[in-house]
């Protein structure tokens, strides 16, 4: 029996071939008419009578076709079995082993169709080619599929096989070369993977006193935060099997694939236990079970049911530790979350300047530096940014100083590199003289708003050069990272986000299309201020669920509205009284300041970009006034400036 289908399908082709064969060449279908086998003698006469039309010759052969049916006795016909004359339309008969001189111009003559075809034996092995070769042709396509679906594991190989595998990657210390050594700054993180590799390393220790190892630690972070280069340092830092595949592997188009899919990648883990799971976008399976319309997708619940049950079902796997990293721990199922299943969570958060510096020094040790490269000065330059966003930024730099042709990377071109990223590239737009100054006096209120108040962040650029998608921008950077936000600090800083469009309205009398996007952005500040932190004086300290980000289409249209519909108008009119309050502060400043804000307008149109030590140096012979009244509520004890009524 042959059990492999390829084998079988092989076979039956094979039989068909050799059917066809035998039934065309063994039973060759007879001619429905008689052929007269006639002498040479007789066919000279007869084509000499004009009794002949058409002749074809074959070798030593020759046949050919009577002009009609013409009467022959058995004694002219060879082998002939009749008795009286029978009617021939065609005939045959061999030529003379001496060459007839005389035939060819005898056929000429009477005008007789000739035709000449190969020998027999020739004609033979043609015709066989001929018919061989579409099933030739047919067995190479079937091969061709056949082995094709062999290598991905289609037919020969299990077709259900294929799909069912993980197809998760094994590394090992060789294969992945990151260590701690490579990420810098996340000391808890690394202290909380090297108990997991120690564990791995010697259970013993551990298991002595009584203690259990967690079964899963998630890795949880903004993107860019280094969880997949964490994990992949845990991969060069153990010596143990490391098992890595992304969590949208294990779905399929098939029911069932992803559960199978699961249970192959836990089996082949405990095959080669003590070993390590590592799976990225845990969200993309994780979700939580029954959001979104029409009950969530089947094939993903079962796959997050079958993974629930790997973690933590009936039979242990205390020696397979599992490490997953998502961005969205927020909308994972809380099942996962449980102990015993991801015991452990590590937030690998944005790393503030001295960790910036560390990884900074880390993307940098193999570049030529210029003496005057701050690396400190780069890292409190770059608030907010990660670890794939510093890589970036030295990469950008070094392109820069390549295209100059320069030996070393200097501080210029991490500047650059920094304002590239920060604020976009330079575009080369044309602007008239009037759309120039409207885009100088709306940077300088941005500016000037930002300087005058007491309680915002230093303006570390501005510009009129266009840059990504804006004519031009006004860039602050924290002295210090930022983790607590006062009210006083984010009403001047939606201050300065309309000094744009309220120093346009101060000089021109009229708004312009400009301030678009920093509308917007106010907009969601203040809704944020009244719904989410309680900063509004007529609601209080309430939440309510309006300006958050849902995770889910299904959970948002489920969500219970809790508040009324006045409370929603109430809620309108502080956002209200919180834009205006922060525009009326905005407009004080500037008309207080108008000549300055002209004054640094020209400067502007003049240099098109002030950076830091400029803009003070342009500022320091200027008085700056603040109107204490309008802007009571921004009042911060963080600068010490005149103050005017």
């Amino acid at each position: 029996m042959l059990k492999n289908p390829l084998h079988r399908i092989l076979l039956v082709m094979a039989l068909l071939v050799g059917l066809n064969f035998v039934y065309t060449y063994l039973f060759p279908r007879q001619p429905t008419e008689p052929v007269a086998e006639i002498a040479y003698s007789l066919f000279k006469q007869k084509l000499n009578e004009g009794a002949i039309v058409e002749v074809t010759l074959q070798g030593e052969r020759l046949s050919g076709v009577f002009a009609g049916k013409l009467a022959l006795t058995a004694e002219q016909v060879a082998a002939g079995r009749f008795e009286g004359e029978q009617l021939f339309t065609r005939f045959r008969t061999v030529m003379p082993p001496v060459e007839d001189p005389n035939l060819f111009p005898l056929l000429e003559k009477q005008q007789v169709k000739l035709l000449v075809e190969p020998t027999e034996d020739r004609a033979l092995w043609m015709s066989i080619v001929i018919n061989l070769l579409p099933w030739v042709l047919i067995i190479g396509v079937w091969w061709f599929i056949i082995t094709r679906m062999r290598q991905q594991g289609g037919i020969g190989g299990g077709f259900l096989n294929k799909f069912g595998k993980s197809g998760a990657q094994l590394y090992s210390r060789e294969q992945s070369p990151v260590t701690f050594a490579d990420v810098a700054g996340l000391r808890e993180a690394k202290q909380e993977l090297q108990e997991i590799i120690a564990y791995l390393r010697d259970p013993g220790k551990f298991a002595r006193l009584g203690g259990r190892v967690p079964r899963g630690v998630l890795l949880a972070g903004p993107p860019g935060t280094g969880k997949t280069l964490m994990a992949r340092a845990v991969a060069g830092e153990a010596e143990v099997p490391f098992f890595s595949i992304s969590a949208s592997q294990f779905i399929e188009m098939f029911v069932g694939v992803g559960a199978s899919r699961v249970r192959d990648l836990f089996t082949n883990a405990k095959k080669n236990a003590p070993s390590i799971i590592f799976v990225d976008e845990l969200d993309a399976v994780g979700r939580a079970r029954g959001t979104g319309l029409g009950g969530g997708n089947d094939e993903r619940e079962q796959t997050l049911n079958q993974l629930l049950s790997e973690l933590d079902g009936f039979a242990p796997h205390d020696e397979v530790i599992v490490l997953a990293a998502t961005n969205r721990p927020d909308v994972l199922d809380t099942a996962l979350l449980r102990p015993g299943r991801f015991d452990r969570q590590v937030v690998i958060d944005r790393p503030d300047w001295r960790d910036r510096v560390k990884i900074l020094e880390v993307h940098t040790r193999k570049m030529p530096l210029a003496e005057d490269v701050d690396l400190e000065r780069v890292a409190k330059g770059t608030p907010g940014m990660v670890g794939a966003d510093l890589q970036s930024l030295a990469n950008e730099a070094a392109l820069i100083a390549a295209r100059e042709d320069v030996e070393r990377v200097a501080m210029s071109h991490f500047e650059r590199a920094k304002d590239r990223q920060l604020m976009g590239m330079e575009r080369k737009l044309f602007m008239s003289d009037l759309e120039r100054r409207i885009t100088a006096i709306h940077e300088a209120g941005h500016a000037l708003v930002a300087r005058c108040l007491p309680n915002t962040d230093p303006v570390h650029k501005v510009t009129i050069i266009p840059r990504g998608q804006a004519l031009g921008v006004t860039q602050q950077l924290p002295e210090d990272d930022r983790y607590h936000f006062p009210r006083s600090y984010l009403l001047c800083r939606m201050s300065v986000m309309l000094g744009g469009r309220v120093a346009e309205k101060e000089i021109f009398d009229e708004t312009s299309t400009g301030a678009q996007n920093d509308l917007k952005q106010v907009m969601d500040l203040a809704e944020k201020m009244v719904c989410q932190w309680g900063m509004s004086n007529g609601l209080g300290p309430l939440s309510y669920p309006r300006g958050e980000e849902h995770p889910f289409l299904g959970r948002k249209l489920a969500a219970e509205k809790t508040f009324s519909e006045k409370t929603a108008w109430i809620i309108d009119q502080e956002i209200k009284t919180l834009v205006n309050l922060a525009e009326e502060c905005a407009t004080a400043v500037l008309a207080e300041n108008r000549k300055t804000l002209e004054a640094l307008a020209e400067q502007l149109l003049e240099e098109e970009s002030l950076d830091f030590q400029q803009l003070e140096s342009f500022l320091a012979d200027k008085t700056l006034n603040f109107p204490q009244k309008s802007c009571a509520e921004m009042r911060h004890s963080g600068k010490s400036i005149k103050e005017t009524d």
